[in-house]
């Protein structure tokens, strides 16, 4: 039938422009980002999954800060350790110096106002060797703690571990029913908040490997079980738990079995980050680091006190020496850790560009005839909405 009023063929031609209208901006936007996947409309589940990924490289981006700024206090405390460790040889010179027999009243006071001059100059060195206000070789000074990676060292949310049960403990292949007195009837019910979200079926054959992955199955993940074998306790973790707000409990339907969980107290698990001690050093006179035997009291005022003097000082020499020589193996620890974090990133980085990058050589190809398509496409809407025009010849 010919119609002025319906023009079936325009209509498809116009759809099938549209639908190229729409590939072409949509191919023309991945040559413009460069990416496949810029937004949640394009694909949601591969968005977030990159997001999340972006998050992840910003934090090891932090954690490689604070190792630098880690590194560059060590760096200080080096160079000071260094500089004192100058000291403590012209020290030793001095003292060595002073042992002689033959020396007068007043070459004496000078090698002693000379010795006690250098180690005055110790403490000053010791006390400025600071790193935004930071000072490992200081007297008095803390451990420096360094985050070392973005991870955690535990599990969040909150835990539940059974009473421990009497006697030898069941291996993962022995059966939960005949142990700690439970019973086929003492099914577990897991609650979140006093809401039940799960409950395990105990069946007389049910084994202890079994039960774990029943506690998993039947709480659909959200409570997941471990079973200690040396000591016969389970551990249960659900981490959306929430101290106070939400808290992990259990509950049988028979008669209380502990072994089970049942009526022991949650405890909380918490997130804390890796990290490295490098330890504080103390390189300071009259302190108790590794100068504690280059007192106040020593002088060359005689051969004999020059000689103790002399062998506090090798003493000193040899700590500072060990104390700097494990200063540097945590920088070095440090330098190790910030090279694998470094590549660590590469790698996630490159993850994330599979995930949302777009491959621009097929973009462009595809560009290329999607264009073609919408020049066709655009010529056949043409063709199709002059069709009607042939009514007219049937009126002449």
């Amino acid at each position: 039938m010919t119609s002025v009023n319906t023009n079936y063929g325009a209509l498809v031609a116009l759809q099938n422009l549209n639908k190229t209208t729409t590939e072409l901006d949509m191919v023309q936007n991945r040559i413009n980002t460069g990416l496949k996947v810029a937004s949640a409309r394009d694909n949601g589940a591969v968005y977030a999954m990159a997001e999340g990924q972006r998050t992840r490289v910003a934090a090891i981006s932090a954690v490689n800060s604070g190792i630098d700024r880690a590194n560059s206090v060590i760096d200080v405390g080096l160079s000071a350790g260094e500089s004192i460790g100058d000291i403590l040889k012209q020290m030793k010179e001095k003292a060595v110096a002073g042992q002689a027999t033959d020396l007068s009243t007043d070459q004496r006071a000078a090698l002693q106002a000379d010795f006690t001059a250098l180690r005055t100059q110790i403490n000053q060195i010791a006390n400025s060797a600071t790193f935004n206000g930071i000072n490992l070789v200081a007297s008095g000074g803390v451990n420096l703690s360094v985050i070392t990676s973005d991870l955690a060292t535990s599990t969040a949310g909150r835990q539940i571990a059974s009473t421990t049960i009497a006697g030898t403990a069941p291996g993962l292949a022995a059966y939960v029913v005949g142990n700690g007195s439970v019973t086929a009837a003492d099914d577990s019910t897991f609650n979140l908040n006093g809401v039940a979200i799960g409950t395990v079926d105990i069946t007389a054959t049910m084994t202890v490997s079994q039960y774990l992955a029943a506690v998993t199955s039947a709480t659909g993940g959200r409570v997941s079980a471990t079973y200690n074998q040396n000591t016969g306790q389970f551990t249960y973790v659900a981490p959306e738990a929430v101290a106070g707000t939400n808290e992990l409990t259990i509950t049988t339907a028979g008669t209380a079995r502990s072994w089970l969980g049942q009526g022991v107290a949650a405890t909380a698990v918490t997130s804390a980050p890796l990290t490295a001690t490098v330890n504080d050093l103390d390189f300071t006179v009259d302190g108790s680091g590794a100068l504690a035997t280059v007192t106040s009291s020593l002088n060359l005022d005689n051969s004999t006190n020059a000689t103790s003097a002399s062998s506090a000082i090798t003493t000193a020499i040899d700590t500072l020496n060990r104390q700097l020589a494990t200063l540097g193996s945590q920088a070095k620890a440090l330098d190790t850790q910030k090279g694998f974090m470094g590549k660590l990133s590469d790698a996630v980085e490159k993850g994330i560009g599979a995930l949302v990058d777009a491959d621009l050589a097929r973009e462009s190809a595809r560009l290329q005839s999607l264009q073609v398509k919408q020049q066709l496409g655009a010529q056949a809407l043409s063709i199709a909405n002059s069709a009607p025009s042939i009514v007219l010849s049937f009126f002449r």
